[in-house]
């Protein structure tokens, strides 16, 4: 695929696919693994869901490319924070793991705003805990990649023209 001729909006819907094609994954890694995600995998599905909405409303206005692919790469270099995060709390010896939490409903029914986006943004002890592997990586480890792929993707969509001018 030459580069040079892709077009800005089918960029940044290329984005969005593959935002959609992560939630997809985590949907069935849900659904049909049974594999119960955890507050951190939550706050990660949302930043790609952030990052895809991004990606999609760029596509569809295609004009401003450089303000949305910047915006892109944001949100997706938080969801890499998140990511990295997660990938750290898995790696701590078992004495330094913090302590689990009760479920994120129970928390959402009896705990403050701000003490929920915490746990969600810093994670538990349930968060440490690795049920799925490819390659030897967790799936926090295989979003971290993502992340930054999207975020490298956005980066390219500032510089790609397309062969036009701008049309900020």
């Amino acid at each position: 695929m030459n580069f040079e001729r892709l077009s800005p909006r089918l960029g940044f819907l290329l984005g969005f696919a593959a935002c959609a094609g992560l939630l997809g994954i985590g949907a069935y890694l849900q659904f049909v693994e049974e594999l119960e995600p955890c507050p951190l995998c939550i706050s990660q599905r949302l930043a790609i869901l952030a990052t895809g909405v991004v990606f999609l409303l760029a596509g569809l206005h295609n004009r401003g490319r450089r303000i949305y692919a910047v915006a892109a790469a944001v949100v997706a270099l938080v969801g890499a924070s998140i990511s990295a995060r997660h990938v750290w709390l898995q790696h701590l010896p078992p004495e330094e793991v913090p302590e689990c939490s009760p479920g994120l409903e129970y928390v959402f029914q009896h705990f403050p705003l701000a003490d929920t986006i915490k746990l969600m943004l810093t994670g538990t002890g349930e968060c440490a805990k690795v049920d799925w592997t490819l390659l030897g990586f967790s799936i926090p480890a295989w979003t971290l990649l993502a992340f930054l792929l999207l975020a490298a993707w956005a980066g390219l969509q500032f510089v790609n023209g397309g062969g036009q001018p701008d049309r900020e």
